[in-house]
């Protein structure tokens, strides 16, 4: 899919691009061209994706280090790009973070945290990312296929990914008449350290979450970052112009099972 793909000197934004599909959506962003800024919260390994960035493409990403649970520090991401590139093309809210609880577990605070990250800090961002976007521009939000059906055990983390798909079409119709596309990806299990960061042991990763996958999608494996990062990629490009408002899985399968 990537080799469809044509970013050059697209200027595109990436949130969570530390780690996992965000900083594989960087590099590949890198490799079509693209001019990027990169955020994260953590400076050494968004400094690693950057040096990959460079290393591999010879593009050299603005990092810009912010914690988007912090308004302020939206505004930073917001103002740093647009000083140095003028305006904004693509958008790929990807930031979000993983809370393992239920109805019994969750705490209020826990709660407060995960519906902090994974929709208001994107709902903040992409208002203040619109005035600077250009007609023809793309906004990709990266959600979750937990959102098909319940999992007891991810409440706060599936309630919020639920409101981020809403968010998804609503804003796909507001900004329609600008040529701003808006589209979810919705992975199932993909390869990163998501899981561990939630807490869970290497076993019970190894074993219920990646050993589980021959029995919960059709293809019968986990999915890759880069797998993730082609399809973003795609619905960035221009390949993808007459896509918007499309809640799009990519899990091998699992929407398939789950719906059987």
């Amino acid at each position: 899919m990537a080799g469809l793909c044509k970013l050059e000197d697209k200027i595109a934004l990436i949130t969570g691009a530390s780690s996992g599909i965000g900083q594989g959506t960087a590099i590949l962003f890198a490799k079509l061209g693209a001019k990027l800024a990169i955020t994260g919260r953590n400076e050494e390994n968004l400094r690693k994706t950057s040096d990959e960035c460079e290393k591999q493409y010879g593009q050299k990403p603005l990092m810009i280090v912010a914690d988007l649970a912090k308004e302020s520090e939206i505004q930073k991401v917001i103002n740093d790009t647009t000083k140095v590139y003028g305006n904004i093309d693509i958008l790929v809210n990807n930031a979000g973070i993983g809370m393992m609880g239920g109805i019994e577990t969750l705490t209020p605070q826990q709660y407060d945290e995960v519906m902090n990250i994974n929709t208001r800090s994107i709902f903040l961002l992409t208002k203040q990312a619109v005035p600077h976007m250009n007609q023809n521009g793309s906004i990709i939000n990266v959600s979750t296929n937990v959102t098909i059906g319940p999992v007891p055990s991810l409440l706060a983390y599936g309630m919020s990914k639920c409101a981020l798909d809403y968010l998804t079409k609503n804003v796909a119709v507001e900004l329609a008449p600008r040529k701003i596309r808006v589209n979810s990806v919705n992975p199932g299990v993909i390869v990163t350290e998501v899981h561990r960061r939630m807490g869970m042991d290497e076993d019970t990763y190894q074993n219920q979450v990646l050993g589980r996958c021959h029995s919960i999608n059709a293809l019968g494996r986990p999915g890759q970052v880069t797998e993730v990062a082609d399809l973003i990629a795609f619905l960035a490009s221009d390949n993808a112009s007459f896509i918007t408002g499309a809640i799009i899985p990519i899990d091998g399968g699992a929407n398939i099972i789950t719906a059987s």
